[in-house]
C-alpha cells in the first residue's frame, strides 16, 4: 500500500485548521461564556488555587483580589457560579 503525500498533507492542514478554530476565545465569547473585557488588558492572570470537590459538587477556586481581599467561587454546570469576596490580611497589597 503506498501512502499519497498530498493527500496526508492536505489531511493534516485540515486537522490543524479544525485544532485551531476549536480554541478561538470568539467561540465563547459568543455563548457568553468568555471572559469579560478587561480594561487595556492588564488583568490579573495569575492562577487560582483550586479545590477538588467530589463528583456532584462544584470545585472551589481562590485567590486575593482587589487589595486585602480574597475570592471564592465555585464551579456549576447547570446555573451561575457562587462567589463570595471576603476581607483578608493575607491578601493586603496583592493585586
Amino acid at each position: 500500500m503506498r501512502i499519497n503525500v498530498k493527500v496526508l498533507v492536505r489531511v493534516a492542514v485540515v486537522a490543524v485548521a479544525v485544532l485551531a478554530a476549536g480554541c478561538s476565545n470568539d467561540y465563547n465569547d459568543q455563548r457568553g461564556k468568555g471572559d469579560a473585557p478587561v480594561k487595556d488588558e492588564r488583568g490579573d492572570n495569575t492562577p487560582a488555587e483550586v479545590f477538588n470537590m467530589p463528583d456532584g459538587f462544584g470545585n472551589i477556586a481562590t485567590k486575593c483580589v482587589g487589595h486585602g481581599f480574597r475570592a471564592y467561587v465555585t464551579t456549576n454546570a447547570t446555573g451561575p457560579s457562587n462567589i463570595q469576596v471576603v476581607p483578608d490580611e493575607a491578601c493586603k497589597g496583592q493585586p
